[in-house]
């Protein structure tokens, strides 16, 4: 028995909560859609489904893999639509996830525009600044930002991220500028709570007995917090420094609401990426979704026309 056809009817079956309604819709007996559930179950040596008269239930093991198949039937209607006549044509749902903060700003926006291009695709977009497990939660791209730890996922850098120490005029003019990195400690800094924090702390390059080296500070402060936003307004109320990234703070800059400090020590970009699952072959709707993202990010003022 076609092993394709098993996976299509247990699918079938299971969304539709009976093996009557499942056959309707094919056209067949329900006798056919049990013969392929039972083959499918005994091929796998697992329950996927508990049957009595009145009602279908999946098993633990039959919700996981319901899961599996749904996104492997996706992936291959995905991969007929790409080479069939009339060209690419993504279909199909895409789920991805973004820290909260960025993913307000320069994700979300972008969402809408992608499904006006690609109609067909739905999408599901999870906003957090905890670490992901993209595959374990079965999201197909992440986008993250800062340094990328060694792991089995594929990373594509999109765009550089400049960290920098930001203060309002007014907080400078009251308590003065820092014209060291180690002299942080004399001020008010305004700092992600340590539980939150997915950095090594500040970065910052200084002289070297090598010429220049990247050290990291975390800095104490008065006040603290687990959300980036929080600590954006602080900084712009006056109440300290704070560390952030270019794509938060560039238009407060330029209208002099905020000044930057500190800026001939400022360390190399990390980076912008797109984050997904090893795999041979990437769904036409994730590989359509990180180059749509690229493109964007790469666009000449893209991040100053965002913030205004």
């Amino acid at each position: 028995m076609d092993k394709l056809k098993q996976l299509e009817s247990f699918v079938s079956v299971a969304l539709r909560g009976s093996l009557t309604a499942a056959a309707n819709a094919e056209g067949v007996a329900p006798a056919i859609m049990g013969r392929r559930l039972d083959a499918l179950e005994e091929r796998l040596g697992v329950k996927l489904l508990l049957r009595t008269t009145r009602r279908l239930t999946l098993t633990h093991e039959g919700s996981a893999f319901l899961e599996d198949c749904q996104r492997l039937l996706a992936d291959l209607s995905n991969a007929e639509a790409s080479v069939s006549a009339g060209g690419v044509k993504a279909s199909g749902h895409l789920r991805i996830t973004a820290p909260a903060g960025f993913g307000r700003r320069h994700v979300a926006p972008l969402v809408p525009k992608f499904r006006e291009l690609h109609p067909e695709v739905t999408v599901s977009l999870n906003l957090s600044d905890r670490v992901v497990d993209i595959a374990g939660e079965g999201f197909d791209c992440a986008v993250r930002v800062g340094d990328m730890p060694d792991s089995s996922m594929v990373s594509l850098r999109l765009a550089d991220n400049r960290r920098m120490c930001v203060a309002t005029p007014a907080y400078l003019a009251r308590y003065g500028a820092p014209k060291h990195p180690n002299e942080l400690a004399r001020f008010a800094c305004l700092t992600l709570s340590s539980d939150a924090s997915q950095t090594r702390g500040w970065a910052f390059k200084v002289p070297s007995e090598q010429g220049t080296e990247v050290i990291h500070l975390r800095p104490a402060g008065p006040l603290d917090c687990s959300d980036g936003q929080v600590l954006h307004d602080w900084c712009l109320a006056g109440y300290g420094i704070a560390w952030r990234s270019t794509w938060e703070v560039e238009a407060e800059i330029s209208e002099g609401a905020l000044v930057s400090v500190l800026d001939e020590f400022a360390a190399p970009p990390n980076g912008i990426y797109a984050v997904f699952p090893q795999r041979k072959h990437l769904p036409l709707r994730v590989r359509l979704w990180i180059d749509y993202l690229k493109h964007h990010y790469g666009t000449p003022g893209f991040w100053q026309m965002l913030q205004k």
